[in-house]
């Protein structure tokens, strides 16, 4: 288990479930989410996939009241969300879009409107590198389908990937606003509870999209600063997602021409991502090597290529 991580709740169910249990399973799933935080889905895919597939079996075999039955539908959508985001960071990409479409299911069976428009914004986020067109449709439809009641830092969560959807089809414009959107429900004095699975979403986590959506969008100018200030703040022992983060600062600093820059950045995040059970790491650094190729010359970037290598 990772260091900090808080002592298990324990479930134990014997006769009719009662409401309880299902309160119980959602206190575990939140702690073993922490997980995700130090280590890659090559780590936790099999200890997410046990808890999904327990819970199955309590509705498949269980004995509970329909109100019972649709709190245990919704930590079921949340335990296959998480079993699925490990499944895709850990290059299971078939698997983790058969998860997130039970994820959907199970939600939308549960009337959990805002776990149903995560479920979507996950595959939206899954599809979009293959599909740009239907990667912004999935998107937009988790936005509409968790509606504006959702939570603040669901709405936040769920226009941030929108943004990120638009960027990876080359719409400067719709991204802007989306990302203007999740800033604003941000800002938002919500009074609600917020679900833990956004508990990560925050000012520094906009800024990181913010930055990432302009990468991609090729548009320098406005990517660095955003990646720079957030990345400041941004803990090492996240090293996965500080790599992949570092790796969209590269590729900022190649299209502005900053290649030195470019190669620093590239190093650092070849360095953190070493040991993490993460495909999505390697997958990004090959697309920035790539680009720095070109530039082998400078003596920055030769050590970075031969670190690569090495």
């Amino acid at each position: 288990m990772a260091a900090g991580l808080p002592e298990l709740e324990t479930v134990e169910v014997s006769g009719r479930i009662g409401r309880k249990v299902p309160e119980r399973l959602r206190r575990r799933t939140a702690q073993l989410r922490r997980l995700d935080d130090v280590l890659g889905g090559g780590d936790t895919y099999r200890v997410y996939v046990g808890e999904f597939q327990a819970t199955k079996g309590l509705l498949r075999e269980g004995s509970y009241s329909e109100e019972t039955r649709r709190e245990l539908l919704s930590v079921l959508a949340e335990q296959a969300q998480q079993a699925g985001w490990a499944a895709f960071d850990g290059g299971r990409h078939a698997v983790a879009r058969g998860l997130y479409e039970d994820s959907y299911k199970a939600a939308s069976e549960a009337g959990d409107s805002a776990l149903a428009g995560n479920a979507l914004a996950f595959l939206a986020y899954q599809t979009a590198t293959g599909d740009r067109s239907a990667g912004v449709d999935i998107a937009e439809r988790s936005c509409r389908t968790a509606g504006p009641d959702a939570p603040a830092g669901v709405s936040a969560l769920l226009y941030e990937r929108l943004a990120w959807a638009y960027a990876v089809a080359g719409n400067a414009g719709e991204s802007e606003k989306a990302l203007a959107a999740a800033e604003e429900a941000l800002g938002e004095k919500d009074q609600n509870s917020q679900p833990d699975w956004v508990a990560w979403v925050d000012g520094n986590e906009l800024q990181i999209m913010t930055g990432r959506c302009w990468a991609e969008l090729r548009r320098p100018l406005r990517a660095v600063p955003a990646l720079e200030k957030a990345l400041s703040q941004y803990d090492e022992t996240h090293a996965r997602d500080k790599s992949l983060y570092l790796s969209w600062l590269a590729d900022a600093y190649v299209t502005s021409g900053e290649i030195e820059q470019a190669a620093i950045a590239t190093g650092r995040a070849l360095e953190l991502a070493v040991g993490v059970a993460s495909v999505r790491p390697r997958e990004r650094m090959a697309a920035v090597m790539q680009r720095l190729a070109v530039h082998r010359a400078v003596p920055a970037v030769a050590e970075v290529l031969e670190m690569a290598r090495s």
